[in-house]
């Protein structure tokens, strides 16, 4: 799947019109002595109005609200943090809690969030961490580490809660919190995440309320208590989410009062709307959108490398933990040479030139390039490069021949037909699907490209054969490769769990286990390369590209943003919250607080409107005077 905008005043005098003017001249009198009036009252700093006894003698008029659109390519599958799993409502969770360590925006060190300091004992299984006292709950509450504490604990001991983000928590043994900012955390086995833990911290006054937390959406009662830089105000599903600045925030408030996440399932009427000022900001264009856009005034376009992958991804056979089986995947998907003969016949570098246009860069690993550490590459004898010869061969040699029609059908006879599950919202998906039914087809299997507008469903039934695929990966790479362990499997047909393909690979979860324990950097970065190599080699998770990040905004509705890597990084979808947190209004007029001692934009409008009346009565009255009597009104 792709988990990815508020004076008094004495009304001016004006003399009566003479009674032998002409009702024309009249108007333009009139309309020039308002106009007249209008300027003086701009120009001219009005007399205090009479106040009530009990009113103070002097009233600032409160600051504009800075309000800013963000459009957005996916719609939030759940607000609750313990669901979530889309791009789109991480983000927005990053946003609303915080998490005990962050990122830091320039080079995505770990640094200082709710927690402040953490250590270990000596052999690893004891980690404590100081929470930070000047952090408070939206509701007026000190967030503590019995929040911490609590959170973790229910994810420990609850299968619900633990439907997004349990591989954080599956080695824990005991958490508690002694006193409001200490948390200590017990693990069964050393843990190499314990600065890198990417689970939201939520309030337990608040959450221990709810009953089933494998249904609760945190969908219905606003605004959401959190503790981030934004706070939850509004929601609509498959429309948008409002959120207000959290003017208490520990690290300081944001400078917009407001942000709308606005759901675009149309990427060109994302991008009118931006043209047009009704969003400041787009993610996810394609070439075409930020070639328009990059000759418009006021339009920045920023071209990134991504942290995501996007991947062709092979049914291998949905089951559950206890290995019934489900779903009804094309049973040839389970023979390797298919698969191999599959991507045989991928031409990734035609999809960067011809989708992409040159937007992204060529799927190997994976882990993305941008993350070098971990970033690995086949080696030439292991390396499936596009050779559709190659793929007919290895079709034969495996027994699937082509019958009289041209179709390859197996031993079975049964012809290899096959769906792949597309994401209706996204044109990669789309222009790569045709791609695959051209280059397929000359091998003589049949492609039906499925495209629908949320594929979760069909996903998590195990209802497809192919799918397209991507993740986004965090600097720390242990949640993408835990996604496919057998213990991520659901635990029945009927739960979520953690899986992202049903795979379930004794040698994969073996180097997983070890890198988890594995403190060492550079010994930790060999296994996590010899686990890409692993998933590389079965063929159900095959990396076609890794895109760019490529998103605009308006400059004028942004005036700095910052990104991940601080040195041309992405906007949106960082590891923190730092873009929104950190984004700079412009300044419509004047200075950039939108406080000034002249008069409000408002009075300019009014002003600018009348002089035109005027213009418009002077061209009509001059052009009456040349026309006949069946022109007049």
């Amino acid at each position: 799947m792709d988990t990815q905008g508020t004076t008094t005043g004495s009304t001016p005098h004006t003399p009566p019109p003479h009674p032998a003017r002409p009702r024309a001249a009249r108007r333009l009198a009139a309309a020039g002595a308002a106009v007249f009036a209008l300027l003086a009252t701009a120009a001219t700093p009005l007399p205090p109005a009479a106040a009530p006894p009990e009113a103070p003698a002097k009233v600032r008029a409160a600051a504009p609200e800075r309000s800013l659109t963000i459009a957005v390519a996916q719609s939030v599958d759940s607000l609750s943090p313990f669901l979530a799993t889309r791009l789109v409502s991480t983000t927005i969770h990053r946003l609303v809690y915080e998490y005990l360590t962050n990122y830091d925006a320039k080079d995505a060190r770990t640094i200082p969030a709710l927690a402040t300091a953490w250590k270990s004992s000596p052999d690893k299984l004891t980690w404590t961490y100081t929470v930070r006292d000047d952090s408070t709950w939206t509701d007026g509450r000190r967030a503590t580490a019995e929040d911490a504490a609590w959170t973790f604990n229910k994810m420990m001991t609850d299968e619900g809660a633990a439907s997004a983000n349990g591989s954080f928590t599956a080695n824990f043994k005991k958490v508690t919190a002694p006193d409001p900012r200490t948390l200590v955390v017990e693990l069964k086995k050393p843990q190499a995440t314990m600065t890198a833990l990417d689970v939201p911290i939520v309030p337990k006054h608040v959450w221990e309320k709810v009953g089933d937390l494998s249904k609760f959406n945190n969908d219905k009662a606003f605004p959401v208590v959190g503790n981030g830089p934004y706070v939850i105000t509004g929601y609509k599903p498959d429309q948008y989410v409002k959120l207000k600045a959290n003017k208490s925030f520990w690290r300081g408030a944001p400078k917009f009062d407001e942000l709308t996440m606005k759901y675009y399932k149309d990427g060109d009427a994302a991008v009118a709307a931006l043209r047009r000022g009704e969003v400041g900001f787009v993610q996810g264009l394609t070439p075409a959108q930020a070639a328009s856009l990059k000759s418009e005034p006021d339009i920045k376009v920023n071209d990134a490398p991504g942290r995501r992958f996007f991947a062709l991804a092979a049914n291998p056979g949905a089951r559950d933990r206890a290995g019934r089986k489900f779903g009804d995947g094309h049973p040839a998907l389970l023979d390797p040479a298919v698969r191999r003969a599959l991507f045989q016949a991928v031409d990734r570098r035609a999809i960067v030139d011809k989708v992409f246009r040159g937007h992204a860069v060529e799927g190997q690993g994976y882990l993305p390039p941008r993350f070098a550490d971990y970033h690995w590459k086949p080696p030439a004898g292991q390396r499936i490069d596009y050779d559709p010869a190659a793929a007919a061969r290895t079709l034969d040699d495996a027994g699937y021949r082509k019958n009289a029609d041209g179709k390859r059908v197996g031993k079975d006879g049964r012809p290899l037909d096959f769906r792949i599950l597309c994401h209706a919202t996204d044109p990669n998906d789309k222009a790569v699907g045709k791609y695959l039914t051209e280059w397929w087809g000359e091998l003589g299997i049949g492609l039906k490209v499925e495209c629908l507008d949320s594929v979760s469903d069909r996903w998590l039934a195990g209802e497809y054969d192919l799918a397209f695929d991507g993740y986004s990966v965090n600097p720390d790479p242990d949640y993408v490769l835990s996604i496919h362990t057998c213990a991520a499997l659901p635990a029945t047909p009927d739960a979520s769990g953690q899986t992202d393909n049903f795979i379930c690979d004794r040698q994969f979860d073996d180097l997983y286990g070890r890198q988890t324990v594995e403190y060492d950097k550079a010994r930790r970065a060999d296994l996590v390369k010899r686990m890409q190599s692993r998933l590389y080699d079965t063929g159900y998770m095959n990396v076609l590209v890794y895109p760019n990040a490529v998103e605009a905004y308006r400059t004028d509705q942004i005036a700095s943003i910052t990104t991940m890597p601080a040195a041309g990084g992405n906007i949106w979808g960082q590891d923190g919250y730092w873009s929104w947190w950190s984004a700079e209004p412009a300044a419509a007029s004047g200075d950039a607080s939108g406080r000034g001692s002249g008069p409000s934009p408002a009075v300019w409008i009014v002003v600018g409107a009348a002089v035109l009346m005027v213009f418009a009565i002077v061209f009509v009255v001059v052009r009456r005077r040349g026309t006949t009597a069946e022109d007049r009104e």
